[in-house]
């Protein structure tokens, strides 16, 4: 059997695309240009490209005049763009039109202006000098050169780079370029010259200087404004543009420039410059235009100045025309419509010649209509939009089409089953339209036979198969298509089970069984909720299972509960397309029920109401109600009354009162627990007495005749309203009155209570209440605090001093006897016996040590030295100060003369003793310092002689070094002496003015000065 592979269409289709011929249509146009004279590159390249089949080609107009690129060798042609070479002003200045060609017909583009930049020189010639009298205003010309486009003016004042600073006094023109001084001054006599800036050049040109000099016949008295430099009487400007307004004015005293729209307000985007003397408008609008008067006033009067601002837009299309086929004979009816002001015209072209009314032709306000077209009326049609400010063109092809018929496939194999309606169709391409006349095995058929020449058969039977014939004709010839029909018997399909619950996690199997006719194939679509359904995006919940060609299984495993729904089996042959569907239930936790609404709020209950959500196939059994407030762990279980599932209120109670809750409800089946509701606004519970009592009441320190009592505050959550604090009530062991304090301040922790009348340590019987704006709360249980013990009462006894050096003493004491007032720490006071105390030293022991060195002292110095105790409440008494003079300095001379003998290990080292000076302490020994280099530990040892033996360890050198003791501690240390002990041999070295040591005829070791 033939079966035509449909897969092939779109090649088909792609191939006749591209095969297929159309006009050129342009992918750019040239654009507006302006060359500079002065650029290196005499080369002008104007930019055109269009795409068509067959591939177009070009031509140029050059202001309406076609370019012969072969006769002038200026001009050349590569791909569209059109080169100018040596381009000049005189010749090439003007508007250029691309025309794109090809067999199907021609377009040509919008116009561009090329347009030529350059600065021309300034005359040489001297310019004369100008002479006013002060306060007179001045014009100072600029005579601009030769020049395109625009340039900018700006004035040099005597000379580079001091330019004329404009302000209300001066003002450059930029449509004139002249200098305006409305009121001469002393200072502007000098030198002025014009510069001028072509815009797209750059390029720069000075003026000859103009001299400005005061006249000496007196000065100018007052006189009104006169408006020298001001916009034209009528401003044309393109929508969207910036608008700039100048309006100058000379006068003494300086004018001051005002402007107003005389219809309406200036806009609100338009901005005032150069000291009011320039009108900006950005982005002008038709909104914008409007007649604009500036007013110059000064003291002597007021002059104005009028002027009309016109504000017109290019054409805009509102409606373009678009590429037609239409049958010979038929009618053409385009319409292209565009905005603009002034309102644009049309006129059309086709294949780039003006197209002008016949009697077959009308145009018409854009409208352009053909009757009964010829195939000479093919081509590339373009409608143009214009108004004196700009054209705009909308392109379209229009095909006549004259052909005989034809079917892009033929022939055709469709299969139908038994009792369904069959449409054939016959819709081949040919113009004009074809007589279709339809037979059956060679004889004419009178069927149903619809508008569209399409065959219907109602009802069909196997009678109705065979090869049918569809005939089409018309004066170019004829065509006929084969549709060869077979009827086969209906597919049955059978999905089980139909309908089926399971629960959450569980797993079940759909089972999709066809009966259809066994010479077609069929293929299988597998739908959920009428969704084709994607087992790969479903997370491995879904598997397609097929065991034999006429069965498909469905197995959902782990199901969850968006797997709820009807599945669908849609069975699919050449022939026919069945679906059967099954309906899946799965019962799961309950959805969350619907807004929590509270009903009614008391101080500790809260009355709440909510809605059903889905039980998921699995009865509601119960609700659950949960609260969190700002002070809460989250979400807390709060209590009520037993809800079942069929209630939809319930009470929360034992709440707290003056805190802000939010409720949710979470509802449980046999399942399980569902996921919450959608919290209920926040309300805040009533307020209430409160029944907390503070926690941890203590107290103690304080200064002397102080209580001092704290406690923990009580949070928020049991403060039950507003205007919340304490009561703080206390009375002294053995008494029988409480005397209560309020402490305002709900987060206060402590309080302080004065009264020189009780002895320290005095005990005290406390408690701490709270209360609020409904009144007062409980008190805490009673406790025993004392008041403070005070600063300390006594000094240290027995304070004693001794020299242990000439910079270090130490001093001992006893505390003070027991009692109130006991010291934390002691303060060490030393001053020298000729100065105050309070120019001395003060040191704190780190806690209750009795004993303490006191450092960094001055040698063979008499000190006083006094102690104190002190605690967290202040400081005692000190001791009476005792003298004690600390030891003379150590001796500053370091021993000298050191010799060392070196045997295998043991160095005997020598020096001579050091006498101490009269100031200084007797010698009464020496230490000597053994360090192995490149360690920081040392090895002492002390001699009372000018002599020692070192024994030394192996390998490595050592220094060593020599320092006198005495009472007055250390003192200056040795040079260094560096000893190898790897040599073994016997060695002698004496230290007095050597630099190094030598053994055995060589460099043995090193002294170090």
């Amino acid at each position: 059997s033939y079966t035509l592979n449909y897969s092939l269409f779109p090649f088909f289709t792609l191939l006749y695309e591209q095969s297929e011929e159309f006009g050129p249509v342009f992918i750019q146009e040239p654009d507006d240009a302006i060359f500079s004279l002065d650029s290196d590159d005499k080369k002008v390249i104007m930019n055109c490209e269009a795409r068509g089949n067959p591939v177009p080609t070009y031509s140029w107009l050059i202001n309406g005049t076609i370019v012969d690129a072969e006769a002038d060798f200026r001009y050349s042609l590569i791909d569209g763009n059109l080169i100018i070479h040596n381009a000049s002003e005189a010749i090439d200045y003007g508007r250029y039109q691309c025309r794109a060609e090809n067999s199907i017909g021609t377009v040509q583009s919008r116009d561009a202006l090329l347009q030529f930049a350059y600065l021309g020189a300034f005359s040489g010639r001297a310019r004369g000098a100008v002479s006013v009298r002060e306060g007179q205003g001045v014009v100072l010309m600029c005579a601009p050169p030769p020049h395109s486009p625009e340039i900018i003016y700006s004035w040099v004042f005597n000379e580079l780079p001091s330019f004329v600073a404009e302000d209300s006094r001066r003002f450059i023109s930029q449509e004139t370029g002249n200098l305006y001084i409305s009121k001469v001054q002393p200072s502007d006599v000098g030198s002025y010259v014009c510069q001028v800036k072509n815009t797209v050049t750059n390029a720069r040109v000075l003026s000859p200087p103009t001299p400005l000099t005061l006249k000496t016949d007196g000065v100018m008295g007052e006189y009104e404004p006169k408006i020298e430099a001001h916009f034209p009487q009528t401003v044309l400007a393109a929508k969207g543009i910036t608008v700039r307004l100048e309006c100058f004015a000379l006068g003494n005293p300086v004018p001051t420039i005002t402007w107003r729209k005389m219809s309406g307000n200036i806009p609100k985007k338009a901005r005032l410059r150069k000291s009011q003397a320039v009108l900006e408008i950005p982005n002008i609008q038709l909104e914008d235009s409007g007649s604009y008067e500036c007013k110059a006033e000064n003291t002597r009067g007021g002059t104005a100045f009028r002027g009309h601002l016109q504000v017109y837009t290019l054409p805009q299309w509102i409606s373009m025309i678009n590429d037609t086929q239409l049958d010979s004979g038929e009618q053409l009816h385009w319409e292209c419509r565009a905005t603009g002001k002034p309102r644009p015209t049309y006129r059309w072209l086709r294949n780039g010649e003006p197209l002008n009314s016949q009697s077959r032709v009308e145009m018409v306000n854009g409208e352009l209509i053909i009757h009964r077209l010829q195939q000479a009326d093919s081509g590339m049609y373009q409608c143009i939009a214009e108004n004196k400010y700009g054209a705009i063109y909308s392109s379209a092809e229009l095909k006549i089409l004259a052909s005989a018929p034809v079917f892009s496939t033929n022939p055709i194999r469709l299969i139908a089953t038994v009792g369904k309606d069959v449409s054939l169709e016959c819709r081949p391409r040919a113009s004009p339209k074809p007589r279709i006349s339809w037979r059956k095995n060679d004889r004419r058929v009178q069927i149903m036979l619809l508008r569209n020449n399409t065959l219907r058969i109602i009802n069909s039977s196997r009678s109705d198969e065979g090869s049918y014939v569809c005939r089409a004709e018309n004066q170019f010839g004829s065509a006929e298509l084969t549709t060869v029909l077979l009827v086969k018997e209906p597919m049955r399909v059978e999905l089980s089970p139909i309908r089926v619950e399971v629960t959450v996690g569980e797993s079940v199997v759909l089972s999709c069984k066809v009966t259809h006719d066994p010479s077609l194939d069929v293929s299988f679509l597998w739908l959920l909720n009428n969704q084709p359904l994607n087992t790969q995006q479903e997370g491995g919940h879904f598997e397609y299972i097929q065991t034999q060609s006429s069965t498909a299984d469905l197995m959902i495993r782990s199901i969850l509960l968006k797997h709820a729904g009807k599945y669908g089996c849609r069975a699919q042959t050449s022939a026919d397309s069945v679906l059967a569907e099954a309906e899946l239930l799965v019962r799961g936790p309950p959805g969350p029920p619907g807004v929590v609404i509270v009903e009614e709020i008391t101080d500790t209950t809260a009355t709440l109401s909510w809605s059903h959500g889905v039980d998921n196939h699995s009865p509601i059994t119960t609700y659950n109600v949960q609260a969190r407030s700002p002070v809460s762990l989250g979400w807390q279980t709060v209590k009520t009354e037993p809800v079942t599932g069929n209630m939809e209120s319930a009470m929360a109670v034992e709440l707290n009162p003056w805190v802000e809750y939010e409720f949710r409800v979470v509802a449980t089946n046999g399942i399980g627990t569902g996921d919450p509701s959608t919290p209920s606004r926040a309300v805040r519970t009533k307020e209430a007495v409160p029944s907390v009592a503070p926690a941890n009441v203590r107290g103690g320190n304080g200064r002397r005749h102080e209580l001092v009592i704290s406690w923990e505050p009580v949070s928020e959550e049991f403060q039950n309203g507003e205007g919340f604090g304490y009561i703080v009530a206390f009375r002294a062991n053995g008494t029988r009155g409480w005397k209560e304090k309020m402490v305002t301040s709900a987060d206060s922790t402590t309080y302080k209570y004065r009264d020189e009348t009780f002895p320290p340590l005095t005990p005290f019987e406390v408690r701490v209440g709270v209360y609020n704006n409904k009144g007062d709360g409980p008190f805490s249980e009673v406790v025993t605090v004392f008041s403070a013990e005070g600063e300390p009462r006594e000094p240290p006894s027995e304070v004693q001093a001794f020299a242990i050096s000439s910079s270090e003493i130490k001093v001992m004491w006893k505390p003070p006897n027991p009692g109130p007032g006991r010291p934390q720490g002691y303060e060490v006071s030393s001053w020298k016996d000729m100065e105050q105390e309070e120019m001395g030293k003060k040191k704190r022991t780190m806690g209750n040590e009795t004993t303490m060195l006191l450092t960094g002292l001055d040698g063979n110095t008499q000190y006083l030295i006094s102690v104190k105790g002190f605690n967290s409440v202040g400081q005692g008494p000190a001791s009476s100060p005792i003298k004690i003079s600390t030891k003379k300095n150590a001796p500053s001379l370091p021993p000298g003369n050191l010799m060392w003998i070196q045997e295998g290990n043991n160095v005997s080292l020598s020096w001579d003793p050091v006498k101490a000076r009269d100031n200084e302490s007797e010698v009464i020994g020496y230490k000597v310092l053994l360090r192995q280099e490149g360690r920081g530990h040392s090895q002492v040892m002390r001699t009372p002689n000018s002599a020692v033996v070192l024994t030394l360890p192996e390998g490595g050198t050592y220094i060593i070094e020599v320092r006198a003791v005495s009472e007055g501690g250390e003192g200056a240390a040795s040079a260094q002496v560096r000893v190898l002990t790897s040599s073994g041999k016997r060695s002698l070295c004496v230290f007095s003015d050597l630099k190094m040591c030598t053994f055995g005829g060589r460099l043995d070791g090193l002294i170090s000065l």
